[in-house]
């Protein structure tokens, strides 16, 4: 009697291992908004993290006297405008009592034409000057909306010629004291620390009910899983589908090598 032994294998599940960098979470190129030539460029703060510190100032002299000129412009048109309301209320005050005036003898008989044409006369021109004083102050308004934007705008540009940084890392300065910038000339690298991704290129068999499995780190198990696939293959890695692990905290030291093994 043949007797047929079957033998059987532990299947055993292989999974592909990536090394990966921690990155930073998001990197940005600050760009200029306006032109100017550069006054300042603070090349001690490449490679820190910087706190409402300045990174890049742009010539701003000329635009902080115009500023300093406009707010006084403002305020002297406010100045101008109360003195011309005050002057239209007493010249409506005025217009009325000679329309009044008017109105009494207008209908008399015992007053002559003369009369009546001097008291119209003053009772018209009272209310050309009030008319005229109106027409002043609404003009006044006018300049004052214009003034108020002009000083928004240069408020505007002067922010913009002072780039901050508030907690964020200064990876690179493009520009050095000197440079003339336009706008939508690169200024800086900066950095997003507070978290961290890790960038991976899958083949297609590893994608397949990805959500199933489970992502180990150095060998230890996580509870993360791949959080942005893209379902275009790489233009570099022609074979291969980028896809990104986003992790709460950020690493020690960034750039070190990670094992990465999805099952």
């Amino acid at each position: 009697m043949k007797y047929i032994i079957l033998i059987i294998m532990p299947i055993v599940l292989l999974a592909q291992v990536h090394y990966a960098k921690a990155e930073p979470f998001d990197r940005v190129t600050l760009k200029a908004a306006v032109s100017g030539e550069v006054v300042d460029a603070n090349l001690s703060a490449e490679g820190r993290e910087v706190h409402g510190g300045r990174i890049v100032h742009i010539d701003d002299e000329i635009d902080k006297v115009n500023l300093s000129n406009s707010q006084k412009s403002l305020a002297l048109l406010k100045e101008m405008l109360e003195i011309n309301q005050e002057s239209a209320k007493s010249l409506k005050e005025s217009m009325q009592r000679l329309r009044a005036a008017y109105m009494r003898i207008k209908g008399l008989s015992t007053a002559s034409k003369s009369q009546k044409d001097s008291a119209y006369n003053s009772y018209a021109s009272a209310k050309r000057q009030y008319l005229a004083t109106r027409e002043k102050i609404v003009s006044l308004k006018k300049q004052m909306l214009d003034m108020e934007y002009k000083i928004a705008q240069l408020k505007d540009m002067l922010s913009k010629k002072s780039i901050r940084l508030d907690g964020s890392y200064l990876y690179a300065l493009l520009v050095r004291q000197g440079d003339f910038v336009a706008p939508g000339t690169p200024l800086a690298k900066v950095d997003d620390l507070n978290r961290a991704k890790l960038v991976l290129y899958l083949e297609p068999e590893e994608i397949t009910d990805i959500e199933k499995k489970r992502i180990y780190l150095d060998g230890k198990e996580t509870p993360y899983k791949i959080d942005k696939l893209w379902k275009v293959a790489d233009e570099k890695y022609i074979s291969s589908y980028r896809a990104e692990i986003y992790l709460p905290k950020s690493p020690e030291l960034f750039s070190r090598l990670i094992k990465v093994e999805i099952k």
